[in-house]
Order: structure tokens, then C-alpha cells, then sequence
């Protein structure tokens, strides 16, 4: 990593968004990269005589991290139901600036493949793979030795080479399958719907225990388009608004009830059809992305 004068007004400016960026990808919470950052600030400014700010600020929002996932397995062990990462709607503070291939993917695929990875596995594959830091100062980071490190990275590689998120499908097409299943929701029209699901697709649904949701993901078209056209029907005596919106980089939907947002949908598309559907409703995962939104 480069030295870099800090910036006089904001001394961690410079490398704000790459941290966020990493703290993200490895927590899969933007509020919890927020507060990372910010105490990653806040040593920083502690610190004396920091040759390479860059590097410093890397360093500990890796072991911040690294920390925090020790504690969230205790929390995941008792969360209600399917987990999902927090949804954000403006990318651009978590860009990475870095010509990797998945530099830019913050999709939930892509963070759900994240997630299944051992805390180190994800940190030593996120910094050398997307963030283009050598293992030389991986193995710092994470204290561990450098070939450990490229062990680390490669199981890493092909768990999510496995699970590879697939390609992204092109605007057009993403925005009119998103559109069309919608729609096919709202009338009830399960044959339409079904069709355009992936016979093997999934759903997966966070209400966190703060909202009703499915407490297990849904395999197959079939079962996948009799629930949401069920919790369609369900809501249909209630002012719904629905209203599109980038999430995670994709084409997504808002869902308003009562003028309140009740979740986002989100979808991966394989050639013409529905791979993926992800819905999350658990209100303090809501709760810092609707801040971000106009008003």
C-alpha cells in the first residue's frame, strides 16, 4: 500500500470509502462498517508517528472485523429465521478502486457465499482478491504466516467459485423480470409467476423475529410464487407503494404498507429467469438504508 499524506479536514478521507468498502463486504451491515470506521478514526487519531496511514487504517478495521464476527456467530446461533446482509442503496461510499473482478459486486449472492467462509478465509480473500493487498501485509493483518494466508485465500476461492453469484444480467433484462414479478404478485397470477422463476429457484426472507417472514428459505418455483402471492393477499386491504430502487447495485424494489417501508426485493437472474429472491423486512436492517433515502 501507498504512504499518503493524511487530508488536513478529515485525516482518513482519503481511504474513507475502500474501508467502508472492506468493512462491509466482511460484515455485511453498513451500519456496523460505519461504527468499524469510525473506530478505526478514532485509533488513528490516537496514534502516533504513522508512516503509512493507509495501511494502518486497513489493518485495524481488518481486526476490528475479524472481532466483531466472533461475536456475531454467538448472536447468528439465536437469530429467528434466514439471515441476510443489511441492503444499501448508495454504493458509491463502498467502492473499492480496485481492477479486480469483483471489484464492484456487492450483490447479495456474492455477500451470502461471503458469509458461509471462516471469518480469516473471508478477510485474506477479500484483501488480496478485491482489494489487491499482498499477503506480505495480509499476514500482518491477521497475524498469520504468508503461506497460511495463500491457503486461506485459495479455500476461500473456490467456496465462492462454487457458489459463484452469477453474472449479472443486463439492466434491461434484470429491471423487466424484476417488473414482471412484481406484478404477477400483485395480481395473483401464479402461472405467470412461476414462469418466471427458475424451477430449482430460492427465496430467501429475513424478518429477523421483528417481522413475520418464512423461518426457512423456499426451494421451487411452485412454492416460491404461492407464498408471495399468499402475503399479497394477505396485505391486500392495506395502501401498498411500491417504488424501484438500486440495491446493492442492482435494480430492487422498495415495499411501502401504510406508508411505512416494509422491505426490499431484490432478485438474481439467470438468462431469462429468476435464479434468486431475497426479501428483507427485519426493520433494523431497514432502518439505516431508508435514511439514505430521499425524502
Amino acid at each position: 500500500m501507498s504512504s499518503s499524506k493524511p487530508h488536513e479536514g478529515d485525516p482518513i478521507a482519503p481511504y474513507r470509502r475502500r474501508l467502508l468498502g472492506l468493512a462491509y463486504r466482511m460484515l455485511g451491515s453498513r451500519s456496523d462498517a460505519e461504527d468499524v470506521v469510525q473506530d478505526a478514526y478514532l485509533r488513528f487519531a490516537d496514534a502516533d508517528d504513522v508512516r503509512n496511514p493507509e495501511a494502518f487504517l486497513v489493518t485495524v478495521v481488518t481486526r476490528l472485523c475479524l472481532d466483531r464476527l466472533k461475536s456475531a456467530k454467538a448472536q447468528r446461533e439465536i437469530y429467528v429465521g434466514p439471515w441476510l446482509p443489511e441492503p444499501v442503496f448508495d454504493t458509491d461510499g463502498l467502492a473499492t478502486d480496485a481492477a479486480t473482478e469483483l471489484a464492484d459486486d456487492l450483490s447479495f449472492a456474492l455477500l451470502l457465499a461471503l458469509d458461509r467462509l471462516s471469518p480469516q478465509e473471508r478477510a485474506a480473500f477479500l484483501l488480496h482478491d478485491v482489494f489487491e493487498v499482498p499477503f506480505s501485509e495480509i499476514a500482518a493483518m491477521i497475524d498469520r504466516s504468508e503461506p497460511a494466508c495463500r491457503q486461506l485465500a485459495t479455500r476461500a476461492r473456490r467456496a465462492v467459485r462454487d457458489e459463484r453469484p452469477l453474472p449479472a444480467a443486463a439492466p434491461d433484462s434484470h429491471e423487466h423480470l424484476l417488473k414482471a414479478f412484481v406484478e404477477a404478485v400483485a395480481s395473483g397470477d401464479l402461472s405467470r409467476l412461476t414462469g418466471l422463476l427458475r424451477e430449482d429457484a430460492v427465496a430467501v426472507t429475513d424478518g429477523g423475529g421483528r417481522k413475520s417472514a418464512a423461518l426457512n428459505p423456499l426451494y421451487g418455483a411452485d412454492k416460491i410464487a404461492r407464498f408471495f402471492i399468499g402475503v399479497a393477499g394477505k396485505n391486500a386491504h392495506r395502501d401498498i407503494r411500491i417504488e424501484p430502487a438500486m440495491i446493492n447495485g442492482s435494480i430492487g424494489a422498495l415495499l411501502y404498507l401504510d406508508g411505512e417501508l416494509d422491505h426490499t426485493l431484490s432478485v438474481s437472474i439467470d438468462g431469462e429467469k429468476i435464479a434468486a429472491v431475497y426479501l428483507v423486512r427485519n426493520p433494523d436492517k431497514l432502518r439505516y438504508a431508508a435514511s439514505s433515502l430521499p425524502h
